[in-house]
């Protein structure tokens, strides 16, 4: 035991076996938050901020500490009471609204506004006016203090509601497996799944639902299945977060490759903690040190070494240290201090779905918070219908699913995307109106051009001061170029803005590249590499800005440029026209003159020219003269005839093809 400890290594320390002194530390932290009447996790976050350490005896935060900490956290909480007051709106309110009424007063969705209102109490119409202890709770969320009239204060003298106070339980932790390939992802996955079945049934897991629950040690984990799963990486871009915990598989004997650097990103934008599981320890030429060195140039530094990020070394293949990052699972989540409410309608997110010949369209979902029970209303998406079956993840029956519950569910009315939430209502007639609102949404935002981060709308969106960060992700053809640009990027930040580069990679620009730039608004640029076809598809339809740069002060440049609101206007190629030649005539002192019919659009002087042959292009330039009955003409139109002459080029031939074209300002 070290002579000081952190007050967070108080809490990590038990997993290397506590001493009776670092359990009364412990004991007294909680003792401390109590008393303050703030979450542990807030008050370890604050004493951190603060720079206070203890040492390892509970009489280290003796009362004249703990005064302190009383008096900074009020003044904090004080402030931070100010600021919301600034925010609060009065309005004024003459009757009880309905849950429609109420959205439109908050200029929010239905189905949000629905949400929120079934936290304190069941809610089974949309035009019928709402209880009032519910409207003022949902009013109260939003920082809106209203004025009751004198007439509605007498009416609610008579109606009480009672109030569904959340009362909160212990969450079970949602966890994804990530790393590079070979790294022993599956192979840890399958070490954990077989702790809590016997061979015989481990058939049932094959047919798994996306997800699955490990009991042990009086501890429930929920994993989800599929390592860089679509529920970890694009539900992140519409404020989904599917997993709380991630655990990062690195090869010892391998170290830190491309996948873990993009897992490491990943898990970093969408905000969850990570536990490092250095795996293949046994092997003779595996090297943990290294693994831990290379790792904390991304930040990721483990607690012996001084940091605060959680690492175990383990044989996945030979079941060693398993045990250990399952205790390490167990600390996070207790840290995390995860709540649910299990009396809430259940909300959910889509994990993968499934058509099937026999039970028609099967839905993996994971139950995040409230119940979920067989004959429940439910919307997702753009999709509806009344729970037929739940089945758990060992294929069973049940009629009740609670909160951080993988389930299969039938009764859909048509196929819901991996992705969508879901979310239990009263009955139908409350679904219908939601999936009503949402389909006129869908159209609305397919009219509406998304609004995504691009270089040509960087200044202007920065002066109009919507613009605080520009994310961007790099990919380069060698590491030398990569931490080139990276260094140089970085020192493009100012105070109106700041660059941030949140994953560099090498090679192509990916469709993984893509994802990422969805879920976090980056801009995707690479310097001498190609983009994947899939990975332009996915941009296209995301609407992600990719710009490619074979010269690295380009790059640099152009994204100066744009943050100083300099850049030049981009030029388009326009195809104005094309002519065939079909004749070849030597005039003296002129050379060769092409005798050309413009077989489409309208060709000028002043365009540029390029010459084909047989598909290959055997002349590019803008000088060359045009004629029509031995006079100078300024253009000519498809249909008609014409003779070319191009300077200091005597090789043309009949049916050659002549592709006259321009140059258009695109603005940026």
């Amino acid at each position: 035991m070290r002579a000081e400890v952190d007050i967070l290594d108080i809490f990590i320390s038990n997993s290397r076996g506590e001493t009776e002194e670092v359990t009364s530390m412990k004991k007294r932290v909680y003792e401390v938050a109590e008393d303050i009447k703030m979450p542990t996790k807030e008050l370890i976050a604050f004493l951190k901020k603060e720079g206070i350490s203890v040492k390892n005896h509970m009489s280290t935060l003796d009362e004249e500490t703990i005064e302190i900490i009383k008096v900074a956290i009020d003044e904090e909480r004080k402030r931070e009471k100010r600021a919301i007051d600034e925010e609060i709106k009065i309005v004024p309110i003459d009757k009880l609204p309905s849950l429609k009424e109420l959205a439109e007063q908050l200029g929010l969705p239905l189905s949000k506004v629905m949400q929120q209102a079934s936290k304190f109490g069941k809610v089974s119409s949309v035009e019928k006016e709402l209880p009032w202890d519910i409207a003022e709770k949902v009013y109260e969320q939003h920082h809106i203090k209203v004025n009751l009239s004198s007439k509605l204060k007498k009416i609610l003298k008579t109606k009480k509601t009672k109030i569904v106070e959340p009362t909160s339980t212990i969450k079970s932790p949602v966890i994804t497996i990530v790393g590079h390939v070979d790294h022993g992802k599956t192979t840890l996955l399958d070490v954990i799944r077989k702790t809590k079945v016997t061979k015989k049934e481990a058939g049932g897991i094959t047919q798994h639902i996306g997800a699955y629950v490990v009991n042990l040690k009086n501890n429930r984990f929920v994993f989800i299945d599929t390592p860089g799963h679509e529920a970890f990486t694009s539900l992140r871009s519409r404020g989904v977060k599917a997993t709380d915990i991630v655990i990062l598989v690195v090869a010892a004997d391998d170290g830190v490759m491309p996948q873990t650097i993009e897992a490491i990103n990943h898990a970093r934008a969408a905000n969850v903690p990570i536990i490092v599981a250095i795996n293949k320890v046994d092997k003779a030429n595996a090297n943990a040190d290294k693994v831990k060195k290379e790792l904390s140039k991304y930040q990721l530094v483990s607690e012996d070494w001084g940091g605060d990020t959680l690492f175990v070394e383990i044989s996945a293949l030979q079941n060693k240290g398993v045990d250990e990052l399952l205790d390490l699972i167990s600390l996070q989540a207790e840290m995390l201090e995860l709540k649910a409410n299990s009396e809430l309608p259940a909300i959910g997110v889509v994990i993968e779905t499934k058509l099937d010949k026999r039970k028609g369209i099967l839905v993996s979902v994971l139950i995040q918070n409230g119940h979920l029970n067989i004959g429940d209303y439910f919307v997702v998406g753009t999709a509806y219908g009344r729970v037929r079956s739940i089945m758990d993840d060992m294929g069973k029956l049940i009629n009740y699913a609670g909160p951080s519950t993988p389930v299969e569910i039938t009764g859909f009315n048509k196929m819901p995307n991996a992705g969508d939430i879901f979310q239990a209502v009263a009955n139908e007639h409350f679904a219908k109106i939601i999936i009503n609102e949402r389909a006129i949404e869908e159209k609305r935002i397919e009219k509406k051009e998304e609004e995504r981060v691009s270089l040509e709308s960087l200044f202007e969106e920065m002066k109009k001061g919507k613009i605080k960060e520009l994310n961007i992700i790099l990919k380069a053809d060698a590491q030398g170029s990569l931490d080139a640009l990276q260094e140089s990027l970085s020192t493009l930040s100012s105070e109106e803005v700041e660059v941030k580069v949140i994953h560099g990679g090498i090679g192509s620009i990916s469709e993984t590249d893509i994802m990422l730039a969805s879920a976090s608004n980056a801009l995707v640029v690479g310097f001498n590499v190609t983009i994947e076809s899939n990975a332009q598809k996915i941009a296209k339809n995301e609407k992600i800005e990719i710009r490619t740069y074979n010269i690295i002060y380009e790059l640099i440049d152009e994204i100066k440029a744009a943050l100083q609101g300099l850049l030049k206007p981009k030029l388009k190629e326009i195809i104005d026209g094309r002519a065939e030649v079909r004749n070849i005539f030597k005039i003296p002192k002129i050379g060769i003159v092409g005798g050309c019919y413009v077989i489409e659009g309208k060709i000028s002087s002043k365009d540029h020219i390029r010459v084909f042959r047989k598909e290959e292009k055997i002349y590019e330039g803008k000088e060359f003269s045009l004629k029509r009955f031995k006079e100078d003409a300024k253009e000519v139109f498809a249909g008609y005839e014409c003779g070319i002459n191009i300077e200091k080029f005597d090789d043309l031939q009949v049916e050659d093809t002549i592709v006259f074209y321009n140059f258009q300002e695109v603005k940026r």
